[in-house]
């Protein structure tokens, strides 16, 4: 029985109320998404909502997020080697792994090490 799933609306990811603000600002300068509005009765509860291309990505506020799996999210690019050469020059370090097939990736990690995956088809 189908649910009559049509795509994905947004993903949310949890970083610790004391690295609120450095995981914001890495979101901002790193991935260089727009922020968007949150709802008013939501802002409240911090963190940010960020437009990624038709997707939307939440990053939520929790007292004690385990970041630490390897539950992830993962962007789509078209320059794997631009993104990775951005994301080095930004100081972030690269985790690299074995190709998925049909997949060029690499991994990082934000401040709370939430884990995501950059990754380009063909």
């Amino acid at each position: 029985m189908s649910l009559g799933i049509i795509g994905i609306d947004h993903v949310q990811i949890a970083v610790p109320e004391a690295l609120e603000a450095e995981c914001l600002a890495f979101y901002r300068e790193v991935f260089g998404c727009p922020e968007i509005p949150k709802p008013e009765e939501l802002r409240e509860r911090g963190g940010a909502w960020f437009q990624v291309g038709a997707l939307q990505m939440h990053i939520g506020v929790d007292p004690e997020p385990s970041p630490k799996s390897k539950r992830h999210i993962c962007f789509l690019v078209d320059d794997l080697a631009a993104a990775k050469a951005k994301v080095l020059a930004r100081g972030v370090a690269i985790e690299e792994e074995n190709v998925a097939e049909g997949l060029s990736r690499f991994f990082i990690r934000d401040p709370a090490g939430n884990r995501i995956e950059i990754g380009m088809r063909g």
